[in-house]
């Protein structure tokens, strides 16, 4: 089953011979979305092109860092983790963000990220990585800061957050409803510039990681955020026997905004997919999983899932 197979409709088009299509979300891989497979499998998304797909059976825990699940655990459709309790402990016990690895030796990159006006973050990741990272947490616009050992990009991270009020998280809903109006892409810059220009002011940094020019980076175009519709909801988890269907206007992080077949704008986070089969949705099918309506959030305080 080939990638474009896929968006047009056809998942689970080899269920005949027994291929289980299990989803394990999405993939920046090259700078471009595309759907992971268990087993490896990526399928290319389309901008502009057709996704229709099923939920089948029961959602299982797909395991953590590699390792499938011992248990097979199922999970509850409407968690965004998509992992069972104890793999959940597993993959952030071994990640960066945990600070539980102290002696990697590869270089850490420190980097300030725009998500909306008002919505900027600092944070680090390694190097090798690239621009993944942002790409993964829906970065419009960002700015290398400096570059260095992980000890010192984290320390230096924590500064930054306290010396210029910043977090290191912000709420998915905004990230979300920021991108339906954007601004314009110099506006994004000059927001990024500012903020690079107060944390090289912070003084200490300097003395243990390499400083790096400013240099603005933007995603829109990677996400085709340009001329979105309204949001108008966003899918709240995905049952067994519902469906999908719409045609791909945008991707940006885990979420992919969708045009549904009644015309309206959904975001549909691909977290949710994560654990279940997916088969091919019928000729003529509609949307028949929960939405709920869109509600932006303008409080940068506002609780919410945090990314």
């Amino acid at each position: 089953m080939g990638g474009g197979d896929w968006v047009s409709g056809a998942v689970g088009s080899a269920g005949g011979v027994g291929v289980e299509w299990r989803c394990r979300g999405i993939t920046w891989s090259g700078g471009v979305p595309g759907l992971r497979w268990r087993g490896g499998k990526v399928s290319p998304l389309v901008y502009g092109g057709p996704l229709a797909f099923r939920a089948v059976g029961e959602r299982r825990c797909p395991g953590a860092r590699g390792n499938p699940c011992p248990l097979a655990a199922a999970v509850s459709g409407r968690a965004t983790g998509g992992r069972c309790a104890e793999c959940a402990r597993l993959d952030r016990a071994h990640s960066v963000a945990a600070d539980t690895v102290a002696d990697d030796p590869q270089p850490y990159r420190v980097y300030l990220a725009w998500f909306g006006p008002g919505m900027t973050k600092v944070g680090i990741t390694a190097e090798a990585r690239g621009e993944a990272r942002l790409l993964e947490q829906g970065a419009v616009a960002f700015s290398w800061l400096g570059r260095g050992p992980l000890m010192a990009a984290r320390r230096t991270e924590e500064v930054l957050r306290q010396a210029l009020g910043v977090p290191d998280r912000v709420a998915y809903e905004r990230k979300r409803a920021a991108r339906h109006a954007l601004p314009p892409a110099a506006d994004r810059a000059r927001e990024v510039e500012e903020l690079y220009r107060r944390a090289r002011e912070v003084g200490g940094w300097t003395e243990t990681l390499e400083p790096l020019e400013f240099a603005p980076r933007d995603h829109a175009g990677a996400f085709r955020l340009d001329g979105l519709p309204p949001l108008a909801g966003t899918v709240t988890e995905l049952t067994d026997g519902g469906t999908v269907t719409g045609r791909l206007l945008a991707a940006a992080g885990p979420d992919l905004h969708l045009l549904a077949p009644d015309g309206r704008c959904l975001a549909l986070d691909t977290r949710l997919m994560g654990g279940w089969v997916l088969g091919k949705a019928g000729a003529g099918d509609g949307l028949s999983v929960p939405v709920t309506a869109a509600a932006p959030a303008s409080d940068p305080n506002e609780q919410g899932e945090l990314f």
